[in-house]
């Protein structure tokens, strides 16, 4: 309905253009929006005040001019000028309810665009080192980043959506020194784990594994392994050059097997990651290696577009980044004196892997921490020649869970951290998508364990499922008192749905595509969520206030086909949200 008045401005813009009251150069950007008030019609531009100064003429006056220069329509039932110079209009109840065959024609599709697929788009997201499982963190990650990418196809955009799989780096190799120490210990060596391993009981079924596989293959003697190795932070040392070290003597102890046990560590963890992501609703098409930058030569390539360029330097036998020339606040070290390339050599060779690939544009979904993180990854981006918008970091803020109205401290089974599939097990994943994202993302976020498994209103998952509920048991009642629905009557009778709460609920239903654009294009699932939660507060009143399975077969025909639209749109809704649409509860 927006889009059709602003046309219908548009068209009167022409006509003033072309009586030389408005300047033929001006092309405003005309905004029709909702009224707040009813009493001031369904909608409402402020054309006529953009357009007064240009034009030298009073927004009033000028706004009757646009009134008079409005096309014949059968939409619009009258216009009003209001304030200092707002148009006003009023549109007709045939038009406003024609949304109801709108969505029933297009079912699944309303609301959604044709995908344009000239222009690409990825979405990166999650990206958690395969060092352990995913925790609530990671879940409220994957939950925007899925929706968000979900929105952006139906809102028309060619997306693809990837995960970075960290399997590089002093991380992963911390990660392979204990699983090998504890495959030690289950081939029952008695040590002292280092304070800076990864202490999960995953890790101990990962050596299990390794152990039924290998045998004694790769046993070594205690002693060999902490020969010389310096002191861990209990026994006052340094846990961080304990664990290097030991990492150092892993890595010359087993040699080319040494790989063996790094592999088996990645491939668990991923596996598990990937079948978590699966059950959560969480699909990629690419699951990209960052060890294939540098097989590839891809960060050597970036480090030697940057070196000839003039954006790299030497100092102390680091090679550095000059960052500071694109606003950063310090050089970076792309390169260490041993010759090993940095985390950030590979995040460069990273992105311009992606934009290399086609992308028209790269959204990536990361933590709140990372946000010191995006300048100098946009200033590498401009270093190496592409468009640093071309870059869109969204951060994601931490989820704190809440049971009982205490803080969740840890979990039973990690020690340290709650994981996403123990929260989906306590609480359901329609439950988790939905909570994820019904609040900004870079806002921080209590996640109340007792409400998002209660049956009630203040739920607001329950409450919308339960609204698309109604509607199916509304179906199944009327079979069942020998009444019958028939569309097309409903259709040719929505003249009978008079009442303000009628009106109210179609008006929202016209409102659902633009929430998508909306919610798409400004990367807010949020506002998609809320919607669906107002729609179904809507619904619901009109139910408690509106007979469905009456005589009058007219009434009922019409009154059931405006419920069937709502179920639609709230089904599709929670379709894009990755929550479930129930016919019973």
């Amino acid at each position: 309905m927006k889009q059709q008045i602003a046309q219908l401005l548009e068209s009167a813009l022409q006509t003033l253009k072309a009586q030389d009251v408005i300047p033929a150069e001006i092309a405003p950007n005309i905004q029709v929006e909702n009224t707040r008030d009813k009493a001031h019609g369904d909608f409402a531009t402020n054309l006529a005040m953009m357009l007064a100064k240009p034009a030298k003429s009073n927004p009033r006056a000028l706004a009757q001019l646009l009134c008079d220069a409005l096309p014949e329509s059968n939409v619009i039932d009258k216009t009003e000028i209001a304030g200092p110079g707002f148009i006003n209009f009023f549109v007709n109840d045939s038009a406003i309810y024609s949304v109801i065959g709108d969505v029933l024609e297009a079912g699944s599709e309303f609301g959604r665009q044709s995908v344009d697929t000239a222009n690409r788009v990825q979405v990166e997201f999650v990206s958690a080192n395969p060092t352990g499982p995913l925790h609530v963190g990671h879940g409220r990650g994957a939950a925007y980043g899925a929706t968000l990418a979900d929105l952006l196809q139906a809102a028309g955009v060619n997306v693809e959506r990837e995960y970075y799989v960290n399997d590089a780096g002093r991380q992963m190799n911390i990660l392979a020194a204990s699983v090998w120490l504890r495959y030690l210990e289950n081939r029952g060596a008695t040590l002292v784990f280092p304070a800076n391993g990864y202490q999960g009981e995953y890790i101990k079924d990962i050596a299990a594994d390794v152990a039924s596989r290998c045998g004694d293959s790769l046993v070594r003697t205690i002693d060999e392994v902490f020969a010389d190795i310096p002191a861990d932070e209990p026994a006052g040392g340094d846990k961080e050059l304990h664990i290097d070290a030991l990492i150092e003597r892993a890595q010359a102890l087993l040699g080319d097997d040494y790989m063996q046990v790094f592999n088996a560590g990645l491939d668990s963890i991923l596996a598990d990651i990937r079948e978590d992501l699966g059950e959560f609703g969480v699909e990629y098409q690419c699951w990209f290696s960052e060890r294939s930058l540098t097989s590839s030569g891809d960060v050597d390539q970036a480090l030697e577009r940057l070196q000839q360029s003039g954006h790299l330097y030497e100092k102390e036998g680091n090679l550095w980044f000059r960052s500071t020339d694109y606003g950063d606040d310090k050089d970076r070290v792309v390169k260490r004196a041993n010759g090993q390339t940095t985390y950030f050599a590979s995040d460069i060779a990273y992105h311009m892997n992606k934009f290399e690939r086609g992308f028209d544009k790269v959204i990536n979904v990361w933590g709140a921490d990372h946000h010191g993180y995006i300048t100098r990854v946009k200033a590498a981006i401009s270093a190496l020649g592409y468009d640093p918008e071309r870059l869109v970091v969204k951060l994601v803020q931490f989820a704190i869970l809440y049971r009982g109205g205490e803080r969740v401290q840890m979990s039973t089974r990690s020690g340290s951290f709650v994981t996403l599939r123990e929260l989906r097990d306590e609480v359901g994943n329609d439950a988790c998508r939905f909570f994820y994202v019904t609040r900004k993302a870079d806002q921080h976020m209590d996640f109340d364990l007792d409400l998002a498994k209660s049956e009630s209103k203040d739920n607001p998952v329950y409450y919308i499922q339960y609204a698309h509920a109604r509607v199916c048991s509304v179906l199944r009642k009327l079979e069942s008192e020998g009444m019958s629905w028939d569309q097309s009557a409903g259709l040719a009778a929505l003249e009978r749905l008079d009442t303000e709460a009628e009106r109210d609920l179609v008006t929202a239903l016209g409102k659902y595509p633009e929430t998508l654009q909306n919610s798409a294009h400004n990367f807010e699932p949020h506002v998609l969520a809320n919607y669906l939660r107002d729609l179904a507060s809507d619904f619901h009143t009109y139910y408690n206030g509106h007979k469905m399975l009456i005589d009058d077969a007219q009434l009922r025909n019409a009154r059931i086909t405006l419920s069937v639209a709502v179920r639609q749109v709230l089904a599709n809704g929670l379709q894009l949200l990755g929550v479930s649409a129930p016919e019973q509860m």
